[in-house]
């Protein structure tokens, strides 16, 4: 599958330059903002007008770019993540506080794994702000939410001043896509329109490259492979977000060094390729996965964040005297650090010494296949780990499969995935409601991909307004609710029966009557799910969504595992 970075890659320097030349003539603020955002591929921005930013929307629907009216601030921010996770970089504009506060918690998940995702804001014009008045949406005082979201971002600027505002706006810009975390910009409502008379050009920063470090690292890590009896490669999401994966395969097949994922990773790569030997997740995972890494005398971790659910809440058994683990941040071997080293750097390197460890053999059982036909067993109830088992037997390459947090994450990491990055999760962050306005976002970047969807019923009550918009976009997902009446996770990780586990109970099925166009379904066994995606599935008219009452007390057994390692906490 073409890698959409690579294509910003090769196009950037020369787009830049004449965004520069054409700043420098008659460009307002807001006309040179939104040819950047085109530069950097950005063809799609989600979000909800307001009144301090509504001359900037009239210049986005003037645009090239396509804008996509969500129902609520964080479902925008939800659906930029997902598209620029697809896509490359994506964005999101709302207006000044009561949208900037409420698209906090999407762009914070954003900045903790690592997702490029540009938030445009207005704001009060500065001539408004002369005396310090009570204005509409203000919080404290007018820098307040700028002060927000330099802690949630890595880059932020307010745009007040014509003589720098395009250097700014390149300099923002530029660290989305260097380091692939939000930016933020705020644009004030009487700065859209101005041209400035001067224009300081921006100039990107030298960043501190050590290639004798580089060298040594590289000289390190192939005596270190050689040696190796059982090597692995541990793949994590960096390598989709700097667009690595062609590189991660090509020293895997080169070396014949067996790869897992990580669960943030999961379908970082193909994971029908033939040297894939599943998530690695501690003992959360399957025993035989775990066995195999927990085995290996040289790990190569490439872009993995050592989080808790990535190690199977701290119970992954990882020799550190035999891993090498890289990232954009750091580089580690064994107990050696080696600082300034980029990863896509050294990478190349490892492959360019042509390492030949000893070939290790992959047992038949970690070989993951395409799934056989599921048979239904008549008059059983529906368990979330049939559901997925039935599931799995209808991917292909061209689906994208969206999972939301508690079971539907748990359970859906036994799927096979066809096309590498097509599973999207916030596995790290774990932001319940990500799952369907995330849908959105996967519809507007891949729209000719079936998208799927997997969340519990708690998570969809929260963001399961996004519907509409899928519905008014003419979008055609299916969503399965997995509804055991509250909050499944909780109630495992901790004993007794608490009320505050408890939601509502809705009618699912019916919302698509409500919402105006769409099909739903209710099943309560397994003939009648088999029938639901039976039909889904070969119905790309119209969203689909289908409301699976779960058997009482029913998880998944990698949510029993990790229940029983939290639950110890909690």
């Amino acid at each position: 599958m073409p890698n959409p970075l690579s294509s910003i890659d090769r196009n950037l320097s020369k787009s830049q330059s004449k965004s520069l030349k054409r700043g420098n003539t008659d460009k307002t603020i807001g006309q040179y903002l939104i040819d950047r955002l085109i530069d950097y591929g950005i063809a799609d921005c989600f979000g909800i007008p307001g009144d301090y930013v509504l001359r900037f929307y009239s210049l986005l629907e003037e645009s090239q770019i396509n804008v996509v009216g969500c129902t609520r601030e964080d479902c925008a921010g939800f659906a930029a993540d997902a598209y620029a996770r697809i896509h490359g970089m994506g964005a999101v504009c709302v207006t000044y506080c009561v949208g900037g506060l409420s698209v906090a918690n999407s762009i914070a998940g954003a900045f903790a794994e690592k997702s490029p995702v540009v938030m445009l804001t207005g704001s009060p014009g500065l001539k408004e702000r002369i005396n310090n008045p009570l204005l509409h949406h203000k919080v404290r005082d007018f820098s307040t939410q700028l002060e927000v979201f330099e802690k949630l971002c890595i880059a932020a600027t307010e745009l007040n001043d014509p003589a720098t505002a395009f250097s700014e706006i390149d300099r923002v810009l530029d660290a989305c896509y260097r380091y692939k975390r939000p930016v933020y910009i705020d644009l004030p409502r009487d700065m859209v329109d101005e041209i400035p008379t001067v224009a300081k050009a921006y100039r990107s920063p030298v960043h501190d490259f050590d290639n004798l470090a580089l060298e040594e690292a590289v000289r390190e890590t192939i005596q270190r492979l050689n040696a190796a009896k059982k090597p692995l490669i541990i793949a994590g999401v960096e390598i989709h977000r700097f667009g690595l994966q062609d590189q991660v395969i090509q020293l895997a097949q080169q070396a014949g060094i067996p790869i897992a994922t990580t669960i943030l990773g999961k379908s970082v790569v193909d994971e029908t390729h033939p040297l894939f030997v599943g998530l690695y997740e501690g003992a959360m995972g399957r025993q035989e996965v775990t066995q195999y890494v927990e085995d290996s005398d040289c790990v190569l971790m490439l872009g993995a964040f050592m989080t808790d659910i990535n190690l199977g809440i701290y119970t992954a058994k990882l020799e550190v005297r035999n891993v090498i683990y890289a990232t954009s941040e750091q580089l580690q071997i064994s107990y050696h650090q080696y600082p300034n080293v980029p990863l896509g750097d050294f990478i190349g390197k490892v492959i360019q010494a042509n390492p030949s460890p000893d070939r290790r053999h992959i047992p038949e059982q970690l070989h993951l296949k395409k799934p056989h036909a599921f048979e239904v067993q008549p008059g059983q109830g529906l368990s979330v780990t049939r559901i997925v088992e039935r599931i799995n037997t209808q991917l292909d390459s061209d689906t994208i499969v969206i999972a939301d947090i508690g079971d539907a994450l748990f359970a859906s990491s036994e799927l096979v995935i066809h096309e590498r990055t097509d599973y999207l999760s916030p596995a790290y962050y774990t932001s319940m409601g990500f799952s369907v306005p995330a849908a959105l976002g996967a519809c507007v970047a891949k729209p000719n991909d079936r998208v799927l969807v997997i969340v519990g019923d708690g998570a969809f009550q929260m963001t399961g307004q996004e519907m509409s918009t899928l519905i008014r976009c003419k979008f055609s997902p299916i969503i399965i609710v997995l509804d055991n009446h509250g909050y499944g996770t909780e109630r495992y990780l901790q004993e007794g029966q608490w009320k505050y586990n408890e939601i509502a109970v809705w009618n699912y099925s019916k919302l698509p009557e409500v919402y105006g166009g769409g099909k739903g379904y209710l099943v309560t066994d397994e003939a009648q799910f088999d029938a639901a995606i039976n039909a889904a599935w070969n119905d790309r008219s119209c969203l689909h969504l289908i409301h699976a009452k779960l058997v009482e007390n029913d998880a998944s057994s990698t949510l029993r595992r990790l229940a029983e390692r939290l639950g110890q906490r909690v």
